[in-house]
C-alpha cells in the first residue's frame, strides 16, 4: 500500500478519524459528481457567457476550481474506470463496452476501500463500466441511455430521476455512519438513437430565449481540411454525428441551446443535493468533487462527440469543496495539469484512508490544502482504444504538455505535433517541419517511455 505523506496527513487528521482501520461518525462524507459530455467551458465559471449554471458556479466560488483539468482517456466507459480505479487504460484494462472490472480490481477501487472502512456506499445514475454489481454498493440505482422514463405511468427525465434518487440515499442512509455517494448525471450527454438527440426538460427554456450560440472560430472549413484524412471521412464517427447535430446553422442553434438546458438542468439537481447537505447538517464535513468524464466536439472541426486527442475532447470542468480548507481560502483557482486519475487518491486521503498501490494518480489536496506544487507532473500520457474499427473510430496515443503536443495513430501510423505556445488551436502539424525534428524525436521517445510506465 502506498504511504500517504506527512503533509496529506496533516491535512486530513484536522477532520478524517479513522481507528482500528474503520471510519468513525467524524470522518469525512464524500460526494463523487459526474457529468456526461461535458468539457471544461460549458457551464459559467468555465468561461461561457450563455449558459446558466449557479450552483456550479457557486460550488466554484466556495471551492477550489482547477482550469486545466483533463482526462487521460476520453470515452465514457474508460475514464469513468479511470474515476473509479485511479489508474490509466493500460492498467485498469477497460478498453471496450461491456467489460467489468474483476471482483479484486474493484476491491481498490475509492468506493470499495470506503465501504471496507465503514462508510455507507451508494451508486447512482451511469456506471457504465460493465454491468454493476449491486452488492459492491449499499445503495444502487443505475440507468443511462435515455432522457425520458415512464414510470408508475409518470414520465420522469433521467436528470430528475438522478436528483431523485441521489436524495433518496442521502435522506434513508443510516445516521451516525459517514457516506460516500457516487452520482453519475447522464446529462448533457445526446441520446443517439433519439432523433432531436437532446431531450430537455421544459422548464430550462425559459433560460435561453433570445439567446443565440456563437459559433466557434474552430467550425471554421480550415480546421476540418487539417484533421488526418481519416478523421475527415465521413466514415469517420466524429463526422457521423456531426451531420446528426450541427451540419447546419439552424441545427447548431437548436441542438446546442438544448445540450446547454441539460447542463442548467444538472446543475439545478447538483443545488437541490447541496441544499440538502446543508439541511442535514453534514456540509462542512462533505468532500464533494464535480467532474467531466470527457470533453466534447461543440462542431469545432467538424466534428461531434469525443475520443481524439484534441482540446476540446480531453480538457473537462473540476471542481472541489473541500470543508477543510478556511472558508477566506476558498474560492481559489489552480492552473496545474490535473487528471481524472487524481479523484482517487484524493478521496481516499481526505477520508484518512490508506491509498492502495496501483494507483497512478496523485493526491489534489496537496495543491490547495498545503500549497505545495513542487513536482506536479507537467506532462501527462492519454490513450484511447479502438471502437469496432480504424474508419470508425481509430486508437490513438499522446503526450500532452503545455507548451507541445504530440498524437500517434498506431492503425494509420500517423504522427501529429502540435507547438501549442504557437498554435494554441491545434491546427499545425509540425511533424515534416525539420525546425522541429528535436522535439519530435524527444516526444516519441516520451510517449514510448509513458505507454510501459502506464501499465
Amino acid at each position: 500500500m502506498k504511504k500517504l505523506s506527512a503533509l496529506t496527513l496533516l491535512a486530513t487528521a484536522v477532520t478524517a478519524c479513522v481507528c482500528g482501520g474503520k471510519a468513525s461518525s467524524e470522518a469525512m462524507n464524500v460526494v463523487v459528481l459526474v457529468s456526461d459530455d461535458q468539457r471544461w467551458d460549458a457551464f459559467g465559471a468555465g468561461g461561457s457567457e450563455f449558459i446558466h449554471t449557479p450552483h456550479l458556479d457557486r460550488l466554484a466560488e466556495t471551492g477550489v476550481h482547477f482550469t486545466d483539468a483533463f482526462v487521460t482517456t476520453s470515452i465514457c466507459m474508460t475514464s469513468r474506470a479511470s474515476i473509479l480505479t485511479g489508474q490509466y487504460m493500460s492498467r485498469h484494462g477497460i478498453d471496450r463496452f461491456g467489460k467489468e472490472l474483476a471482483p479484486k480490481a474493484f476491491s481498490e477501487t475509492y468506493p470499495a476501500v470506503m465501504r471496507s472502512a465503514g462508510y455507507w456506499s451508494g451508486f447512482v445514475g451511469k456506471y457504465h463500466v460493465g454491468s454493476i454489481r449491486e452488492d459492491d454498493f449499499d445503495f444502487v440505482r443505475s440507468y443511462h441511455g435515455r432522457h425520458w422514463y415512464e414510470i408508475d405511468g409518470e414520465r420522469i427525465h433521467v436528470t430528475e430521476r438522478n436528483a431523485q434518487d441521489s436524495l433518496e440515499f442521502l435522506r434513508e442512509r443510516p445516521t451516525g455512519q459517514p457516506f460516500i455517494l457516487s452520482l453519475s448525471y447522464f446529462a448533457p450527454h445526446a441520446e443517439d438513437r433519439a432523433p432531436e438527440q437532446y431531450l430537455p426538460q421544459d422548464w430550462s427554456a425559459k433560460y435561453y430565449e433570445g439567446v443565440t450560440i456563437p459559433e466557434s472560430v474552430k467550425m471554421a472549413p480550415s480546421y476540418l481540411e487539417a484533421l488526418p484524412e481519416f478523421l475527415s471521412q465521413e466514415s469517420n464517427e466524429g463526422r457521423i454525428r456531426f451531420h446528426w447535430r450541427f451540419d447546419t446553422p439552424e441545427r447548431y442553434q437548436e441542438y446546442m441551446t438544448n445540450y446547454f438546458r441539460l447542463i442548467t438542468e444538472l446543475d439545478e439537481a447538483v443545488g437541490r443535493l447541496v441544499t440538502e447537505l446543508k439541511d442535514q447538517g453534514v456540509y462542512e464535513n462533505t468532500l464533494i468533487i464535480f467532474m467531466g468524464d470527457n470533453g466534447y466536439f461543440h462542431a469545432d472541426r467538424g466534428l461531434a462527440d469525443k475520443w481524439y486527442p484534441y482540446e476540446e475532447s480531453i480538457r473537462v470542468p473540476l471542481i472541489v469543496y473541500d470543508p477543510r480548507l478556511p472558508a477566506e481560502e476558498r474560492g481559489i483557482k489552480r492552473d496545474e495539469m490535473v487528471l481524472n486519475i487524481d479523484l482517487a487518491p484524493t478521496i481516499l486521503a481526505a477520508a484518512g484512508l490508506t491509498v492502495p498501490e496501483g494507483i497512478q494518480g496523485e493526491d489534489l489536496a496537496r495543491l490547495y490544502l498545503v500549497d505545495d506544487p513542487s513536482g506536479w507532473r507537467d506532462e501527462f500520457l492519454y490513450e484511447h482504444p479502438t471502437i469496432t474499427d480504424k474508419n470508425r473510430i481509430p486508437a490513438s496515443q499522446a503526450v500532452v504538455r503545455r507548451d507541445l503536443k504530440y498524437a500517434y495513430w498506431p492503425e494509420w501510423d500517423y504522427e501529429q505535433l502540435f507547438d501549442l505556445q504557437v498554435d494554441p488551436t491545434e491546427k499545425t502539424n509540425q511533424v515534416d517541419n525539420p525546425a522541429y525534428a528535436r522535439e519530435l524525436e524527444e516526444m516519441r521517445k516520451r510517449l514510448e517511455e509513458m505507454l510501459k510506465a502506464a501499465k
